[in-house]
């Protein structure tokens, strides 16, 4: 039998600055500390990207510990890292680095992009490892728009992307090291959808953009990007969309260890960081220029 998930939190994203750059952090925050194991979403954009404006060109920098996860919904971003891979990440298309034991790598807009210029937006999620898994062999995989199953609603509208995990018996491209789903959701219009999500799993919605309600009773955006939290409990999120949107659903099997976070790396102790700092000190993790 099918049961709503119950919203534990419903609030906005508030703008926070990274360097040259103003993203929206819906998690952290005073009130929402991660979405167990997610503990970070970024939305960054859309940013007008051309020759004389590009501040979304992050280069080397290590991870250890995690998976960072892009999710592309405008524009083009240039991936490389120390393990020798190198690609064009397209509008639509996602991106999945398991860092493990460590690794370096760059994104940002493709020459191609900055030259034609062009509007750049996307979701950055980390996604937490368990102690298990946290030294493991770092990876790369790309998840190219046209290679996921989709799932759409009665009227067509509403077009939701099986990044990784399973809905309706379609899976993932992305292999994925927990229990996760991660799906990119675009609606042209009016429509609404069931989507299953395990009981156990901690689980959250955000919207970029659009008028969605959640579960029949709740208005998730209206003037501002926002996201919903829901209890271990239930099997079902219903979205009904009002108008052209954007959002995600996200979901996991929650790890429920000591977190230990010191900018790029995560751990499970304050020793694991310090190792972690000094392997990327002696070149460890790799090199990439």
């Amino acid at each position: 039998m099918k049961t709503y998930k119950s919203i534990k939190h419903l609030g906005e994203s508030p703008l926070v600055n990274m360097g040259p750059i103003k993203l929206r952090q819906p998690i952290p925050t005073n009130e929402v500390e991660n979405v167990d194991p997610f503990l970070l979403l970024h939305h960054y954009g859309p940013y007008a990207i051309s020759e004389f404006s590009n501040p979304f060109d992050l280069g080397p920098h290590p991870h250890r510990g995690f998976e960072p996860i892009t999710l592309l919904f405008q524009g083009e971003q240039l991936h490389r890292d120390s393990l020798g891979n190198e690609s064009v990440v397209k509008s639509g298309d996602a991106q999945w680095t398991t860092a493990g034991r460590g690794i370096i790598h760059a994104e940002g807009p493709t020459k191609e992009f900055v030259k034609k210029g062009g509007d750049l937006e996307g979701i950055q999620l980390w996604l937490n490892l368990p102690a298990k898994y946290k030294m493991i062999t770092p990876a790369y995989q790309h998840a190219k728009s046209d290679e996921m199953p989709i799932i759409k609603d009665a009227s067509g509208n509403i077009k939701l992307k099986v990044v990784a995990g399973e809905q309706q018996k379609k899976f993932g491209k992305i292999k994925t090291q927990t229990s996760v789903n991660v799906f990119m959701i675009e609606a042209n219009g009016k429509g609404d959808l069931e989507i299953d999500i395990p009981t156990t799993h901690e689980s959250c919605v955000y919207l970029l953009d659009g008028e969605v309600k959640i579960n029949d009773e709740e208005t998730l955006f209206k003037g501002e990007s926002q996201m919903a939290v829901f209890n271990t409990d239930g099997n079902t999120i219903k979205i009904e969309t009002a108008k052209k949107s954007k959002l995600i659903v996200v979901s996991g099997e929650p790890i429920k260890e000591k977190v230990a976070q010191y900018g790029p790396y995560v751990m499970n102790t304050q020793t694991e960081l310090l190792e972690a700092m000094r392997d990327y000190q002696d070149g460890k993790m790799g090199h990439l220029y």
